[in-house]
């Protein structure tokens, strides 16, 4: 809809209507298909905003990171009608596409994936102004919790999605949701690495419980807590049912993927730059159309360094050190 819809109609003849604005807003829920035009918005934003090589982000790498994702339906269940699946949320100023929400609109929540900016509107703070319309479509829409995605305390870009109040943080390691209150803060200031079930049960059990790596955590903001939903419970949720088929002001960079390598968060789980420099990534394939080839016989190989995600190197190193070393042996890079 855009905002000069919204404004009031003449009401007798003495009323007019409001000056004609400076620009048009306009905020349309679309399906996530891939066109050129989200396209070249998104290649924009990974290029300036991420400093990614544009090779890195072809089309068809669009499409398969935010494109074609949960089936999309529409559910009138209790006489409320709800739109199920994943969505584009397009913003436009005079027609003109300038950024993206990316959303899985599940039964129960709207769930915050993504989000891309033309980079020549950053000054737009489009993290806020996105937050505060989905929260706007959960209301409106019917679903009773709003998720943000993410939230790693020490990304100052990341900051704002704490101030939408009330939120709470999913525990890593108990998956209860927490209030993020004055005293989560403090703790998260002080560790990297904050679990609240665990340390109630360390006063009962006093002990050293701390542990290394960054606070992560799913942040959403809502009054209770409710289970996780994935595609499998979302389809076991729709049967039997009624289903038819439709920061900082000065920091414009919101968004939801922190800056540098991913050695830098020493992720619990993760390997570390050091586990990985051990392993062997010379002789990790690489498909090139129908031929296999060793990584070490690419141009530049021995220049690149595996904290360098903006290199196939630190591609490959990013990807072994989350899913594990017996990748190598097992599988070959493909990259579009």
């Amino acid at each position: 809809m855009a905002e000069y819809d919204r404004l009031p109609k003449p009401v007798g003849k003495k009323t007019q209507r409001p000056i004609e604005p400076a620009y048009k807003f306009e905020v349309s829920l679309e399906g996530d298909s891939c066109t050129k035009e989200k396209h070249e918005v998104m290649l924009k934003y990974q290029t300036k905003v991420h400093q990614d090589p544009e090779w890195r982000w072809s089309e068809a790498s669009f499409k398969r990171f935010l494109c074609n994702g949960l089936d999309r339906k529409i559910l009138k269940i209790k006489g409320k009608t709800m739109k199920l699946g994943t969505y584009h949320q397009c913003y436009r100023i005079d027609g003109k596409l300038v950024a993206v929400g990316v959303l899985d609109l599940l039964p129960h929540a709207v769930s915050s994936v993504y989000l891309f900016y033309d980079p020549d509107y950053q000054e737009w703070d489009w993290g806020k102004i996105s937050a505060l319309r989905e929260i706007a479509l959960a209301m409106e829409g019917g679903y009773d919790y709003y998720y943000m995605g993410y939230y790693i305390h020490s990304c100052i870009k990341m900051r704002y999605k704490g101030r939408f109040e009330p939120s709470y943080i999913l525990d890593p390691e108990s998956l209860e949701w927490d209030l993020l209150n004055d005293d989560l803060r403090r703790r998260l200031d002080q560790r990297k690495y904050v679990s609240l079930s665990n340390e109630r049960r360390l006063e009962q059990q006093p002990g050293d419980g701390t542990a290394s790596g960054p606070a992560i955590a799913e942040v959403k903001s809502t009054s209770s807590r409710v289970e996780e939903t994935t595609k499998e419970t979302l389809e076991e949720k729709l049967k039997g049912e009624d289903v038819e088929i439709d920061s900082d002001p000065s920091d414009p960079d919101d968004n939801e993927i922190p800056e540098g390598s991913l050695f830098d968060y020493k992720i619990p789980g993760v390997l570390t730059k050091a586990e990985v420099s051990k392993l062997d990534l010379d002789h990790m394939k690489l498909l090139v159309r129908t031929a296999l080839v060793d990584l070490e016989d690419l141009r530049g190989w021995e220049e690149w360094k595996i904290d360098d995600p903006g290199t196939i190197k630190g591609i490959a190193a990013e990807l072994i050190a989350t899913t594990g070393p017996k990748l190598l042996k097992n599988s070959a890079l493909a990259l579009f």
